[in-house]
């Protein structure tokens, strides 16, 4: 069956070669004992890529949700095996507007909210650190971050994590400022006043 199709093929594609040297002029042909040549121009290959998003970092290439072309085969061999790429469609598309959207949306809450807690800290005036004293102006220890913690917990039952609280080395009496990052953008100042008892 392969071989009749075969012949059949190969039998009308010499057919139709006969029928173009048929028709070219004689006049072409005039002087010349040569078969007419015919060329065919190659065209050159096309290169296939396709638009993905990456499900997570790659080296080399991009981050997470971010959006480009690669080549078919990159995407098809090793990005898609992998898990690190999908391909991009009007679907999710949208999707990641949504979650950029949301993602933008929680951001701006998460600062106001540092906003607030840095003016409701800037309000309060100075919070009062007690210690026991030795010398002259001595304290006993020192003041930790935990120890502003726990105070501004108490008065103003707000949860503040250590890591953010940066102060000088406080080992006397008197009046200190405390920083608090609270957020990349917005850092309050506490004033301390340390007091022996």
């Amino acid at each position: 069956m392969a071989s009749t199709s075969l012949s059949w093929a190969s039998s009308s594609l010499l057919q139709n070669c006969s029928k173009l040297s048929n028709n070219v002029s004689k006049d072409a042909m005039k002087g010349t004992d040569k078969i007419p040549v015919f060329t065919v121009e190659a065209q050159k290959k096309a290169t296939k890529t396709r638009k993905i998003i990456l499900k997570e970092d790659v080296k080399e290439l991009g981050k997470k949700g971010q959006l480009m072309d690669v080549k078919a085969g990159y995407y098809r061999n090793y990005l898609l095996p992998m898990g690190m790429a999908q391909i991009m469609t009007p679907g999710l598309l949208k999707e990641m507007k949504i979650e950029d959207e949301r993602i933008e949306a929680e951001k701006k809450r998460v600062k106001e909210e540092a906003q607030q807690l840095a003016l409701i800290f800037e309000t309060v005036g100075a919070f009062k650190v007690k210690r026991k004293g030795g010398k002259g102006k001595q304290i006993f220890g020192s003041v930790t971050a935990q120890d502003v913690v726990d105070i501004i917990k108490a008065q103003l039952q707000r949860e503040v994590d250590k890591r953010v609280v940066s102060l000088p080395e406080i080992r006397e009496t008197g009046e200190y400022i405390a920083e608090l990052k609270l957020h990349p953008d917005v850092t309050a100042q506490v004033r301390l006043t340390v007091f022996a008892n």
